[in-house]
C-alpha cells in the first residue's frame, strides 16, 4: 500500500512539472500586419486617387479610364466630377461594398474586393463631401 501511495505521489509530482502552455513555449512568428490610419486628413490626390487609379483605370482593368468610359459612362482618370457625384449619391459606396443594386455592379468589376482599409478611406472621403483636395 505504501508503494502504491509513493507511485501515486510520484505520478502527481511529475505530472505537475508538465507545461501545458504550448503556445508560450513555441510561439508562432509574428504576422506582418499593416495598419490603416484614417484618423488624419484624407486627400483625394494622396489617398483616394491611388486607390481609384490602381483598381478602376489600371491597364487591363480600365472600366473608368478614357477607353473604358465609352462602356461605363464614367471617366475617373481625367475628371473627378463623376467620381464625386457617385460618392455623394451613395452609388460608389454601394458598389465598392459589393451591395447589389439595380443598374450597378460590384466594383472593381470582375475583381477582388477592395481592402477594408481602402473602403474605409473612400467611405470617409465620401462622407466628408468628396472634396477635390
Amino acid at each position: 500500500m505504501k508503494k502504491l501511495l509513493m507511485v501515486f505521489v510520484l505520478i502527481i509530482f511529475l505530472d505537475s512539472c508538465y507545461n501545458t502552455k504550448y503556445d508560450k513555449l513555441y510561439p508562432l512568428p509574428h504576422a506582418t500586419t499593416t495598419t490603416c490610419d484614417t484618423s488624419g486628413t484624407l486627400s483625394y490626390v494622396n489617398d483616394i486617387e491611388p486607390i481609384i487609379a490602381s483598381n478602376c483605370f489600371s491597364p487591363g482593368n480600365g472600366c473608368h479610364d478614357a477607353a473604358g468610359s465609352s462602356v461605363s459612362g464614367y471617366n475617373y482618370q481625367t475628371s473627378i466630377t463623376s467620381l464625386q457625384s457617385n460618392a455623394l449619391n451613395g452609388s460608389l459606396l454601394t458598389d465598392i461594398n459589393f451591395i447589389p443594386t439595380r443598374g450597378h455592379n460590384s466594383m472593381p468589376l470582375n475583381g477582388a474586393r477592395l481592402s477594408a482599409c481602402d473602403i474605409d478611406k473612400i467611405t470617409r472621403w465620401a462622407n466628408e463631401g468628396a472634396p477635390n483636395n
